[in-house]
């Protein structure tokens, strides 16, 4: 046991921020991630992170070798304190067993507990100690050792024991997307709304289809960048106790004209877009999917705010954009039940972990 410090520190982190004094943790250049704990933090023993899908496009991009993939995440980690890429901003989360709970933690966890933290890394003090020998680069799941913090306000959910690491972790990765679609639907389910899923063949937009369906959408247009994706949803939506998506349109989401011509011909424009891929430029065709008075959420990390205020601003588009922050209550259990109860999107969830995809893609390949 690391004997904790005597200080009280701050439930958000505040205390761990080396550089630049007064920011929150997230937008510090660099974490303090020294094992010693403050009364209120718990210490995880760390065994494989998530990278997000905006994140790991970018490394894998920049660095094609796994050895250089490797020594781009040390290098990040040993600098910043935490694994948040200086590219994109983003991070990810992990799973691992609580090694020693501060006396004044309140998240109800104990040592031993298998968990995956609900806070991205981009602002949980990490550290790691085994070189990522394990990772062969080319997936988003990164087997690792090492240790991690977390604050008297971060969330962690206990691991599920009738679900796979590997599938739990790339569930709950995304688990904020599934309930705040069912939000913004159930607003709006007493008009049966047409939804619209960006990248709908993908983890998060699979579970914001299931979630959309569930809180009483009309119609939902799910659309993927090629025939691929688009079969790999009629398999989904083959699989199980009703269709998925009611209509599956192949479009290259960065193209604002064509994807919304795209939606309305399938049913559109959309009461709610729903964003679910991971590279920039989607904003203007979200936009111009949506009827006026609807709304789009956003989920991809890729997403630009000055793109899509602005690019609605000038198309004179009367829509409410929303950004998930990856956290509504319940958001945990809401995804684990409908992996548990909708055999089409574990299917492709578990499609995805055997080959290492991150996530949705925009692209046309």
């Amino acid at each position: 046991m690391i004997a904790p410090r005597v200080q009280v520190g701050s439930p958000l982190g505040l205390h761990r921020v080396l550089a630049p004094p007064g920011v929150l943790p997230q937008a510090a250049w660099r974490l303090d991630a020294r094992p010693q704990l403050w009364a209120d933090e718990v210490r995880v023993t760390v065994d494989r992170l998530n990278l997000d899908a905006a994140s790991f496009r970018q490394l894998r991009e920049a660095h094609a070798e796994p050895t250089a993939m490797r020594s781009a995440v040390l290098g990040i980690v040993a600098d910043r304190g935490k694994m948040q890429n200086p590219v994109t901003g983003s991070g990810g989360m992990l799973t691992g067993v609580v090694d020693e709970v501060g006396p004044d933690s309140p998240l109800g966890l104990r040592p031993g507990d298998r968990i995956a933290t609900l806070v991205s890394l981009s602002l949980t003090p990490l550290m790691l100690t085994d070189g990522l020998a394990r990772w062969d680069g080319e997936s988003e799941q990164v087997p690792c050792c090492g240790h991690a913090i977390l604050f008297g306000r971060s969330i962690a959910a206990k691991l599920p024991a009738d679900l796979p690491v590997e599938l739990a972790l790339a569930v709950l990765d995304v688990c904020g997307a599934p309930a705040l679609t069912r939000r913004v639907v159930t607003a709006s389910a007493g008009t049966h709304p047409v939804i619209a899923i960006i990248g709908a063949a993908g983890k998060s937009g699979s579970l914001s289809a299931a979630a959309a369906r569930q809180a009483g959408a009309g119609r939902i247009i799910g659309v993927v960048p090629h025939e691929a994706e688009a079969a790999t949803l009629r398999a989904a939506c083959a699989d199980g106790d009703g269709a998925l998506v009611d209509a599956i349109v192949v479009a290259d989401a960065r193209d604002p004209v064509g994807v919304s011509s795209a939606i309305a011909a399938a049913g559109g424009p959309a009461d709610v877009t729903v964003v679910c891929v991971d590279v920039p430029g989607c904003e203007g065709g979200a936009i111009l999917s949506t009827a006026e008075g609807g709304t789009v959420v956003f989920f991809s990390m890729a997403t630009s705010f000055t793109a899509a205020a602005l690019g609605a601003e000038g198309v004179a588009a009367d829509v409410t954009m929303l950004v998930g922050n990856g956290y509504l209550p319940g958001h945990a259990q809401l995804a684990l039940d409908l992996i548990r109860t909708q055999p089409g999107v574990r299917g492709i969830f578990e499609h995805r972990i055997d080959r290492g995809d991150p996530d949705d893609r925009a692209e046309q390949t």
